[in-house]
């Protein structure tokens, strides 16, 4: 009975969610009702739920998730500092004689955007307004053109300063001291953000390499896809100029993203190193006003409020879950798979790939990875390396027809013109990208787990 009791809390919560019922409330609301009928028939022990209290404690003492606010505003400010504008028409002018040249300024531009905000909807929205008006003046395919800018906006999700390696630090440091003390383990090693950030780093790279590496030979095969731009006697640009453009948001990202891989600062004070480099540069920009400041500060105490309160719901959900022993059950199904350690990794990476076009990044890392991390981890699989194959799982269903995403947010932006088919089939072949990429780690682990061991040795 407990074990489809447990099934019955993640469909109810699956149609839920479906019917358009907040997500935040949703996980809280189907949980209690799903706690208050095993009291009443006497199948779940209401004292799982005193655990409750200590938990949202515990989120608020955790000092990683302090970061994600910090983070939040700095992406918030970037995104309002007008400076990916002036970076796009830039580039774009500097490679405006190459085919495909303003496509490869997109993707670059999205990088920037992505290793600087993090927030993956910010970053396609953004980009969406600002380039894809321009690619299709230029006489790009709308396929082509969409399809690059859904792909550079998701990178926000594996370019670390990410806020969904953020989260997913904190996660899998809980999972697998668990899966230790499970092993016999009692004094478990943890991992840090820093950690995640260091084993992300290379395959976010090399995703970006990839991704221009078929840019430009889709330019050289297609050129009347991916045209050279028009060009204006006005609109040229000097390299000096280019140069003094690319400064600040290189140097925030070496200031966040190095300090936290050499241990100078924690990942907080990092991101408030990053809060304040991101008001210099909107202040460079002669952006940053009061209205600004206010416009800012609403946004991300908007995004900040969401992000906890789907913690807070994901705590309890995954309480009354565990009180109807459903993790047991889990554990149990993936340890009987065929295949060992392959079989239910695989699994894992199915459900969470398809929970990624009902579920966003926050309520899958909460609800989800707190189930099944535990039990991989426990098979022996380097946290570090299931952190980045998960992160850019999500990333893959984000981009995939015709529930993800990043598709939604461009379609928001685009012009009527555009049609929702060519969205779709302008980002197939990055999937196609990302399922190599995934391929990739799977059989070169060692691509995320180099420089983490390197930095971080014992």
């Amino acid at each position: 009975m407990s074990g489809l009791m447990s099934l019955g809390l993640f469909v109810a919560a699956g149609l839920s969610l479906l019917a358009g019922f907040p997500v935040a409330f949703t996980l809280a609301g189907v949980a209690l009702v799903f706690a208050l009928i095993g009291v009443l028939t006497g199948i779940f022990d209401p004292a799982f739920l005193t655990a409750f209290p200590s938990r949202i404690f515990g989120i608020m003492g955790n000092e990683t998730l302090i970061a994600v606010p910090v983070f939040v505003f700095m992406g918030v400010m970037l995104e309002r500092s007008k400076l990916a504008d002036q970076l796009l028409q830039a580039l774009a002018q500097l490679m405006r004689r190459v085919p495909g040249g303003l496509g490869l300024a997109v993707m670059l531009v999205g990088t920037l955007m992505a290793a600087s905000t993090g927030i993956v909807g910010a970053t396609v929205v953004t980009m969406g307004l600002l380039s894809l008006p321009t690619m299709l003046r230029n006489n790009y395919s709308p396929a082509i053109a969409t399809g690059t800018i859904c792909a550079a906006g998701t990178l926000g999700q594996i370019i670390p300063p990410s806020i969904v390696l953020i989260l997913l630090a904190d996660v899998l440091s809980n999972a697998y001291q668990q899966a230790q003390l499970q092993l016999g383990i009692f004094s478990p090693k943890t991992i840090s953000v820093g950690e995640l950030f260091a084993g992300a780093l290379l395959p976010g790279l090399v995703l970006v390499t990839l991704y221009m590496l078929y840019l430009a030979i889709l330019a050289f095969f297609r050129p009347s896809a991916m045209p050279a731009v028009r060009q204006e006697a006005h609109q040229d640009v000097s390299l000096l100029n280019l140069l003094n453009l690319l400064a600040g948001p290189l140097l925030l990202i070496v200031a966040v993203l190095g300090s936290i891989l050499t241990g100078l600062a924690t990942p907080t004070e990092a991101a408030a190193v990053g809060a304040t480099g991101a008001m210099l540069l909107a202040a460079k920009q002669k952006q940053l006003t009061l209205d600004t400041m206010r416009e800012v500060v609403y946004q991300s105490a908007r995004i900040s409020a969401m992000v906890f309160m789907i913690l807070i719901g994901a705590s309890l959900f995954s309480l009354v879950f565990r009180g109807y022993h459903g993790d047991e059950y889990v554990q149990s199904l993936l340890t009987a798979l065929p295949g060992g350690e392959a079989g239910a990794l695989l699994i894992v990476m199915l459900v969470l790939f398809l929970l990624g076009f009902i579920l966003d990044f926050i309520e899958i890392t909460y609800v989800v990875v707190p189930i099944v991390g535990p039990v991989l981890l426990a098979m022996g699989i380097d946290p570090v390396w299931l952190g980045v194959m998960i992160a850019i799982n999500l990333q893959t269903s984000f981009l995939t027809p015709p529930f993800g995403f990043s598709l939604f947010y461009l379609r928001g932006v685009a012009p009527p013109e555009v049609a929702t088919t060519s969205i779709y089939k302008g980002v197939i072949p990055f999937i196609v990208i990302q399922l190599l990429m995934l391929g990739l780690l799977s059989f070169w682990p060692a691509l995320a787990t180099w420089l983490p061991a390197e930095l971080y040795p014992g």
